[in-house]
């Protein structure tokens, strides 16, 4: 299989993952929200019918994965009908709500009789201290326990996710205990980026982002469940180094490719309102789903095309040998920068010497 595809896909015509942003409401106001979401949903939001729509165009283009999100996507009431037209059109749907008093027995209940396939959850620290200072209002780390006992207990599979950055770094070995006894079917780190509420003091620098990654690479050999990055994507570059597997197969179907999966690569980002860009965490909009069809900008936008290509990254990403199963963090270097191709600043590789000899030969 060619390093541009994954499980047959050719992520230069077709993404593996949708996230569809269905709402930015929501009754948190967490301290790293990419979306700084707010109280009440915003009227420009894509319609139910609009929604059936986008994720007919999904069926049809053969996308595996849907993310339902937000925001809370639980303060649309037609949630549980995306999920039940996503299953119908035979889409893998995931759902990722926000602990809050509306997650309850009922409201998993209805998502698995929905038809979901896996629901994630936001757990960023091992007390209740930690976490609720990330969600700023209490109660939500013992409401976020609750639901995922709950929902296993339904049946459901769990991913758990976790923002990491200053606020939780020395907390992490602790969390991963916690995590080791929950026992989620993933546990995906989401690396900060400096975008909405989150601030470039939150970030952990090059050095730490290298230490957590080779940490997590010993921890991935020690616990039974699957351990992904977001914006970090040096991870698949030390797994590579260590000669370890890039991904472990999913019990619930929802598998992650063995193709390095980055912003705009693999993976696009639905707004509430339908612009559609990279990821939620690089904020270029390539359009908008109301004027044109979500694969068509996938496919053919300057945006996503530039991205697609290493040879267009400049700086040490540019020479780097791992630039086609890393790429660097896209949504960083823009945040950092200003520039979408330019060198990621928190990667603390450096290409190899002979790399860089044969990049200035060929100038």
């Amino acid at each position: 299989m060619a390093e541009g595809e994954a499980h047959g896909i050719d992520l230069a015509r077709q993404a593996y993952v949708v996230i569809w942003e269905i709402t930015r409401a929501c009754a948190l106001a967490c301290r790293h929200c990419r979306a700084s979401a707010q109280r009440r949903r915003d009227p420009r939001e894509l319609t139910t019918a609009e929604g059936y729509a986008l994720i007919d165009q999904i069926a049809v283009w053969g996308v595996p994965i849907l993310v339902l999100t937000g925001g809370d996507p639980l303060l649309r009431p037609d949630c549980f009908e995306l999920i039940a037209y996503g299953n119908s059109r035979g889409v893998g749907v995931s759902f990722s709500p926000s602990a809050t008093a509306r997650l309850d027995r009922t409201a998993l209940r209805r998502a698995r009789d929905a038809g979901l396939r896996r629901i994630a959850l936001s757990l960023d620290g091992s007390t209740a201290a930690v976490h609720d200072a990330f969600r700023q209002v209490r109660g939500v780390y013992t409401r976020t326990l609750r639901a995922i006992r709950e929902a296993q207990e339904m049946g459901l599979s769990v991913q758990l996710h976790t923002t990491v950055s200053r606020h939780n770094l020395a907390d992490l070995p602790a969390l991963a205990e916690l995590v080791s006894a929950l026992r989620p079917v993933l546990w995906s780190l989401f690396f900060l980026v400096p975008t909405g509420r989150a601030r470039v003091t939150d970030m952990l620098d090059a050095a730490e982002h290298e230490q957590v990654l080779t940490w997590l690479c010993a921890l991935r050999e020690q616990v039974p469940f699957d351990v992904k990055t977001t914006e970090a994507p040096y991870f698949r570059r030390l797994l590579l180094q260590r000669g370890a597997a890039l991904r472990r197969p999913a019990p619930d179907g929802l598998a992650r490719p063995t193709a390095a999966i980055n912003d705009g690569k693999g993976f696009c980002f639905v707004s509430h309102v339908g612009e559609v860009c990279p990821s939620g965490f690089l904020p270029l909009a390539a359009g908008n789903v109301r004027q044109t069809p979500l694969p068509v900008l996938y496919q053919q936008s300057p945006l996503f095309r530039a991205l697609r290509d290493p040879t267009r990254l400049r700086g040490k990403c540019g020479l780097c040998e791992f630039r086609e199963v890393c790429g660097g963090s896209r949504a960083k270097a823009y945040a950092l920068t200003g520039d979408y191709l330019a060198a990621d600043p928190c990667c603390a590789y450096r290409p190899s010497q002979a790399t860089t000899e044969r990049a200035a030969c060929s100038v």
